[in-house]
């Protein structure tokens, strides 16, 4: 395998810059080499105006997308068949929009699994947000935003729907809530939800 080929493949699963130190490292080659060979790679993809750019930011190289395709881009990202959320997912969110703030934790109680995944998701798309530290646990704690008031057609979160109606026993799971805001025991582990 050429050092190029190397060089690209590495840095097609970084998700950060990496350095010219790093790379020549873990490929046993001289950093002259590697920052030659880097170039090289750069100048190949600008000349021949692929759809993706090697870049070097931030004391380091990465790839990025050709600016010159952002609009296309930023419409596939938002796209309605892009945006659907998963069960997991829409579970999650409304976990968060009737308990916030509310930690990752206690999430994870409610549901009885791992949200790790689904948070970052719901994080990434903009539907949530961080809102500082449980004042008990330190744990951080997510709130919705706008865009998620904006996405359900609501004003404010007095308009969501009352939970009574919509479940037969919400009282027992009212209270049931109200006990774990005391106590948040991790979910098990071995029962992470990957349905992003």
């Amino acid at each position: 395998m050429s050092l190029a080929s190397a060089l690209e493949a590495m840095l097609l699963m970084a998700t950060e810059p990496t350095t010219v130190d790093e790379l020549a490292a873990a490929l046993d080659a001289p950093a002259d080499a590697v920052e030659a060979e880097l170039r090289a790679v750069a100048d190949f993809y600008d000349r021949h105006e692929r759809g993706i750019r090697l870049r070097a930011v931030a004391g380091g190289w990465r790839f990025a997308t050709d600016p010159q395709v952002a609009g296309e881009i930023e419409a596939w990202l938002v796209s309605e068949q892009r945006s659907r959320l998963s069960q997991a997912a829409l579970e999650t969110l409304s976990v968060i929009a009737y308990l916030q703030p509310v930690s990752r934790g206690r999430v994870a109680s409610v549901r009885g699994v791992n949200v790790d995944g689904v948070v970052k998701t719901l994080l990434v798309r903009g539907l949530i947000r961080e809102d500082g530290g449980d004042a008990v646990t330190g744990a951080m704690t997510f709130v919705t935003t706008p865009l998620f008031l904006q996405k359900l057609g609501l004003n404010s979160l007095a308009e969501l729907p009352d939970l009574a109606p919509l479940l037969p026993d919400a009282v027992a799971l009212e209270a049931e809530l109200g006990q774990l805001a005391g106590a948040e025991p991790g979910p098990d582990p071995a029962e992470e939800d990957t349905d992003e």
